[in-house]
């Protein structure tokens, strides 16, 4: 099959649209999963030997502020740091999956196991690499939509 990218101002970011012969039809749901299968990378610091590497989006549990960068926690355990601030990170997600729960930190909400209220009308969220964080009151709207 033959691809062609073509711009269109016209439509919104972050939509593609993509045009075939009708004949074509059958396999539009294979062309669908496949574009929605393509994982987005993420270029990170190892701290170790201070070289770039590839991460996949997904694997992400948390990106937490450390400065003027951020310190990116994968589901493995593993650490690596992002040389953006966390406001440029939350800008950048356009997966629906990551929600902003206080100051400091950014989760992926896939990897959340439990969540309970506590004191002072914060939240507790426990997540599956066996980390926890608390929900400040202003983002707890943003977060119980992200949930709905």
């Amino acid at each position: 099959m033959k691809i062609i990218f073509e711009e269109d101002p016209a439509i919104e970011q972050k939509v593609a649209k993509v045009t075939t012969h009708p004949v074509e039809k059958s396999k539009w749901d294979r062309i669908q999963q496949a574009i929605c299968e393509s994982e987005t990378q993420l270029t990170v610091i190892h701290a170790k030997n201070n070289r770039n590497m590839q991460i996949q989006l997904s694997s992400v549990v948390a990106f937490e502020s450390e400065d003027r960068m951020c310190c990116v926690r994968v589901i493995s355990g593993e650490r690596y740091l992002l040389n953006k601030r966390l406001k440029f990170v939350e800008e950048d997600l356009d997966d629906v999956h990551f929600v902003k729960i206080n100051n400091q930190t950014i989760i992926n909400t896939r990897y959340i196991t439990a969540f309970s209220a506590t004191d002072h009308a914060r939240i507790k969220v426990d997540l599956s690499d066996r980390s926890s964080y608390f929900v400040s009151r202003f983002y707890i709207k943003n977060f119980r939509g992200k949930l709905s």
